[in-house]
């Protein structure tokens, strides 16, 4: 007779709809981004948000898009920000 698991014995891997999902809570909370490459693309093409939707944050990459950079003063904010490895919220530097 096969054992029935409850909630409690839910594993990491589980698959719904035919799709294997895997899912741990640490790859799940933050995204590994390249510190180097996003400080370059953040000092030449921060004024489009380019920075922002490299690390994920696509709202904010659209407003900073259309603002210019908030006319060079977000801009300038994120270049200090990501040269000293600030903890973004969901980032991890690698």
């Amino acid at each position: 007779m096969p054992e029935e698991t409850g909630p409690e014995q839910a594993t990491a891997a589980q698959t719904v709809n035919n799709i294997n999902v895997t899912t741990s809570p640490a790859a799940s909370s933050t995204k590994q981004v390249n510190w180097v490459l996003t400080l370059v693309i953040s000092i030449f093409l921060g004024q489009l948000g380019i920075d922002r939707f490299i690390m994920g944050q696509v709202g904010l990459g659209i407003l900073k898009l259309i603002t210019f950079g908030g006319f060079g003063i977000w801009w300038l904010i994120d270049v200090i920000l990501i040269a000293t490895k600030h903890k973004f919220a969901g980032i991890e530097w690698v």
